[in-house]
């Protein structure tokens, strides 16, 4: 489970729809089938997690499964260990699939060339973050159905965003229509070519929108340049608060992969109102990184 982008819409349907028999068995944990008996997820994150990684051990851990997490700050890459010489070393050990979160594109990929073991990339550079599009895109699903020709704006630092990216391409194979909006210094060059839509002005972005899809400055990222003037400006132009719901349709629904930085891309009210569903994605997000493990490394009948 390396990205979207290849990933055809019956694919991805699949993964929703195993997803949403595991959140239907949610209220009664002991029926759902321990298929990663005997199985051992390793977690390999070179960058900062709260929910992914906890989300993952959780997924393990509810079929069945044992997981180990990797300090990377505490491992030998401190020393100078390449990333395929740790995945190698690792796979020895008997681990069936590792999830890699990595701050260089492609290492994901690198990794699954070089292992046998199953690779799942939770976050590459601004390449992809494909589960948590995944568990975005049942959101979605959820309260809509079907996400043909529904609007989706996906708002805020597009160009260091991997979460975008997956995104764009698991709701273009669904049919969705994605617009991107923000100011034009976090807009790459050429993203019309990933099958978008380009809007600067939120107010016109989100007055025909099904779906807004908040994203989080990166700030870490950025490499300190200065891509906007102040977050106070920033919230002026691109924030997501109530005045601008009042201005969109009644049923826009508002989401966001966290963590939220409050008062800058999203006020408050907004993120504790009633029209976002963020932490109906963090459940989500579970049911969606079960249904990867057990369709990856499970036992099958």
């Amino acid at each position: 489970m390396l990205g979207l982008k290849d990933l055809s819409a019956k694919q991805i349907n699949l993964i929703i729809q195993e997803a949403f028999t595991y959140k239907k068995q949610f209220s009664a944990l002991g029926r759902i089938k321990k298929s990663l008996l005997d199985k051992t997820l390793l977690t390999l994150f070179y960058e900062p997690s709260t929910r992914t990684m906890t989300s993952f051990n959780v997924a393990a851990g509810r079929l069945g499964g044992r997981t180990h997490n990797v300090s990377v700050s505490a491992s030998s890459v401190q020393k100078g260990e390449t990333l395929i010489d740790t995945v190698r070393n690792l796979e020895v050990m008997g681990f069936s699939a590792v999830v890699i979160r990595h701050s260089h594109g492609g290492a994901p990929q690198l990794a699954a060339e070089n292992t046998a073991m199953s690779v799942i990339n939770a976050g590459d550079g601004f390449n992809e973050h494909p589960t948590q599009a995944l568990l975005d895109i049942m959101t979605m699903q959820q309260f809509k159905g079907d996400l043909q020709n529904k609007k989706v704006v996906i708002v805020g630092d597009i160009a260091h965003s991997r979460v975008a990216r997956s995104n764009i391409w698991g709701l273009n194979t669904l049919g969705a229509q994605v617009a991107v909006c923000g100011p034009a210094t976090l807009i790459p060059k050429g993203i019309e070519d990933f099958g978008v839509t380009v809007e600067h002005d939120l107010g016109r972005a989100l007055a025909d929108a099904d779906f807004v899809n908040v994203l989080r400055m990166q700030y870490e990222r950025q490499a300190n340049q200065n891509f906007i003037p102040s977050k106070r400006e920033y919230h002026r132009l691109f924030g997501i608060n109530e005045k601008r719901l009042a201005k969109a349709k009644p049923d826009l629904l508002v989401l966001h992969p966290g963590p939220i930085n409050r008062s800058v891309e999203i006020s408050t009210p907004v993120a504790d109102g009633k029209q976002n569903v963020i932490l109906e994605q963090v459940v989500n997000g579970l049911a969606i990184r079960m249904a990867v493990l057990n369709l990856l490394i499970g036992e099958k009948a």
